[in-house]
């Protein structure tokens, strides 16, 4: 099952950072980040650019309405995804805990849903040839 990891840090903490210090922080977290490759685990992971670059769109007066920033109001941004391969949500846990860049901001862990039942009911409602759309298969989204 896939795990989506959200990795948060304070902003200003990562651009803070002395060079070696940095160098030091990005070099741990590749490492582990091989091992799980390694180990199948991996599935696939980014970093984002600060939050100062980020867009949020949302449903306002009957229309899409855009602000500058993300939208959560909190102390920590999130600074990258990483997608797991775990048995479970315990093995998830287990696997991101040994993750160097928790000790830069907490982690947040959810199960990925799989949309693809979910998907083919609705293109049955909707008329569509299953095959047509799986190509596009909401990737992103559907975790499988």
């Amino acid at each position: 099952m896939k795990y989506i990891c959200l990795g948060y840090i304070q902003p200003g903490k990562f651009e803070n950072m002395g060079e070696s210090e940095r160098h030091a922080m990005l070099d741990e977290c590749f490492d582990y980040d091989d091992q799980l490759r390694a180990n199948g685990h991996f599935a696939a992971g980014e970093a984002l650019h600060p939050p100062e670059t980020a867009m949020t769109l949302y449903w306002k007066n009957g229309k899409v309405a855009v602000t500058d920033g993300p939208y959560g109001e909190t102390k920590e941004q999130l600074g990258g995804i990483l997608v797991l391969e775990a048995r479970d949500l315990n093995h998830a846990i287990q696997l991101i805990s040994q993750h160097p860049g928790w000790k830069y901001g907490p982690w947040e862990i959810r199960p990925a849903a799989d949309l693809n039942e979910i998907i083919r009911e609705s293109e049955r409602r909707r008329g569509k040839d299953a095959g047509q759309s799986a190509a596009f298969s909401h990737q992103g989204i559907s975790g499988g």
